[in-house]
């Protein structure tokens, strides 16, 4: 590969050839100059710019991150795909990475920060959370620093968040905050406390999480005849109630209208969930 631009001793521009790439490693752009050819044995990640990032933006981000922070991130997210079963992409290393950096140099400096959806994130994303903790340990074994047991909470978002392919943390911290309302509500209805650790709990939490999706996506739900509909409606009287209300609790929180072919599934799994309880 040819260096096509030093960004600084730890990132550069270069090409393969058929495309430009970032560079990442430890002295990697040391002395380099445009045209020289890349040192291959300092390289230790290759990003590729997507659609969200340019060269640019891409670079600029690099640039602010210690290589062994970008290796670090890599390593836990590997981690957390064969625990999780599924691929976050390279995409997922940056803002990890950014949020791992962060976090360690909160730790040098004695700063502490609350995350207040820990109870939910436990309660919702066990799996997640569990990795998180892995990933916490790995930075534990590789730089010795103790992060707070609750920077647990913010990378299981981002893995949460990578699973269904947004570049946009808040969204996934709204999603989850969503969440426990909706869990409110149906506490309410069924005067009753659901475990939200649940086998039908998590059946319903990965619906809600893909009506999120089909909502922001402008693509509801729309194939139930009127006959579908009303015998559902009369099959499950309870949890037809209980999902209207969910129903007017998100379309006030997303400000979107949900059509009844959206509440007739959220019916479904209301009533699979109130009988597991």
């Amino acid at each position: 590969m040819e260096v096509l631009k030093v960004y600084n001793n730890n990132v550069v521009l270069a090409t393969d050839g058929y495309r430009e790439v970032v560079l990442t490693g430890r002295g990697v752009g040391y002395q380099a100059h445009r045209g020289d050819v890349v040192d291959g044995e300092r390289v230790q990640q290759v990003f590729v710019p997507d659609a969200q990032h340019d060269i640019e933006q891409l670079s600029a981000f690099l640039t602010e991150i210690p290589p062994e922070h970008l290796l670090l991130a890599a390593e836990i997210l590997a981690l957390a795909q064969a625990e999780l079963g599924t691929e976050f992409g390279q995409a997922m290393v940056i803002p990890l990475a950014d949020h791992i950096s962060f976090a360690i140099k909160r730790v040098r400096q004695h700063i502490e920060v609350g995350y207040p959806l820990r109870a939910e994130v436990a309660h919702l994303y066990p799996n997640e959370l569990r990795a998180a903790r892995n990933g916490v340990a790995l930075v534990r074994e590789r730089t010795g620093l103790d992060l707070p047991p609750d920077e647990a909470v913010p990378i299981a978002l981002h893995f949460v968040n990578a699973m269904f392919a947004s570049d946009d943390l808040s969204h996934t911290v709204r999603m989850t905050e969503l969440f426990r309302q909706v869990f409110d509500v149906l506490d309410s209805a069924y005067d009753r406390h659901f475990d939200t650790e649940s086998i039908n709990a998590a059946r319903f939490i990965t619906h809600l999480r893909y009506f999120f999706v089909r909502v922001d996506s402008g693509q509801q739900l729309s194939e139930n005849p009127d006959s579908f509909v009303t015998t559902i409606r009369t099959s499950f009287p309870e949890a037809f109630v209980c999902a209207e209300r969910v129903k007017a609790l998100l379309e006030l929180r997303l400000e979107k209208p949900i059509n009844t072919d959206e509440v007739v599934y959220l019916t479904l799994h209301v009533a699979r969930l109130a009988s597991d309880q």
